[in-house]
């Protein structure tokens, strides 16, 4: 059978599809996964064993040209992880099956199996979702799914080389200080300033900080904040999966709920991540897929009091990790 499972958002919320793309690949060996993604995330879907094939919507092309390469790919029966227009009419133009998307949006008029799921109530997390999603498929699926879930037989050796070029000889606790996606919450440089000094003061791990390619100001910025540390600044101009192999080294990767953060427990790093203290940004929602025993969640107020109590809480467990 011929699946396509579509997730054409950002970084972390293709990350929360994965786990429903492995069980869709292991509930029978004959199934043929093919993933519907943004250009961001082909080259992670392509180091994904359990993928078979990747069609790349490219949003500057036409919903037709998408319609084609769907076609083409002989699809049986689709799985909507998140859907908008494009994406549902140009399976419809495909003239797929089976077409299975949550009842959501207008785009649902152009699927055929419509699953109401209310994702507002968070009643799951978002891969949790997801991967009910597959049971409308095959109602006797088993949702259990390895983890990590994202291992590479070059990571060891990769970040050997990271570490002799960076003059690393201890374990790395990384901090990624940036924003991104939909992350609503986070410290100010100021206080991340003081978690980094933190873990210094122990000389115990060595401390990187990571940046995305377009955060070189931010990159700028911290390098002057803590010129006189030890620490190891890495603006990751080598790709996603560079990156990703990079993490699944690492001991200890802090930040807030953004796609680093997902890349981090899919590869099976320990985080400790901070969300946005409301139920849409929460960690209800948006916990990793990685094993729950490594994440350690904090949830940011706005009222500065309850702020103050909370940071002073992870300065203490980061003294003592």
């Amino acid at each position: 059978m011929n699946i396509l499972v579509v997730r054409t958002d950002k970084l972390g919320d293709f990350i929360t599809a994965l786990p429903s793309i492995y069980v869709l690949r292991k509930h029978d060996a004959n199934n043929r996964i093919i993933v519907c993604v943004a250009p961001l995330n082909v080259g992670l879907a392509k180091e994904c064993d359990f993928i078979d094939e990747v069609i790349v919507d490219e949003l500057e092309s036409s919903v037709f040209a998408l319609a084609q390469k769907i076609k083409d790919a002989k699809i049986d029966a689709s799985v909507t992880l998140f859907s908008n227009t494009r994406v549902a009419l140009a399976q419809f133009l495909a003239r797929i099956p089976q077409r299975i998307a949550p009842a959501t949006k207008i785009a649902q008029i152009f699927y055929n199996y419509r699953v109401k799921q209310k994702r507002s109530e968070v009643k799951m997390a978002e891969f949790e979702y997801n991967l009910a999603l597959t049971k409308e498929l095959f109602p006797d699926i088993s949702l259990e799914y390895k983890k990590p879930l994202l291992s590479f037989d070059d990571a060891t050796k990769i970040y050997d080389v990271f570490c002799v070029n960076n003059d690393i000889n201890r374990k790395v606790v990384a901090f990624h200080v940036g924003f991104g996606g939909s992350s609503d919450a986070n410290w100010n440089l100021d206080e991340y300033e003081i978690l980094i000094r933190e873990v210094l003061k122990q000389d115990k791990y060595q401390v990187v900080l990571t940046f995305g390619p377009d955060e070189v100001e931010l990159y700028e910025d911290m390098q002057m904040r803590l010129r006189d540390t030890n620490i190891v600044f890495y603006l990751s101009l080598d790709g996603l999966v560079y990156f990703a192999k990079l993490v699944s080294q690492f001991k200890l990767f802090v930040s807030t709920s953004t796609g680093t953060y997902h890349i981090a427990s899919l590869v099976g790093c320990a985080t400790m991540t901070f969300f946005g203290d409301s139920l849409f940004a929460s960690a209800k929602r948006w916990k990793g897929v990685g094993d729950e025993k490594l994440q350690e969640h904090f949830m940011l107020p706005i009222e500065q009091e309850k702020r103050a109590i909370i940071f002073e809480d992870v300065k203490k467990k980061l003294s003592l990790f």
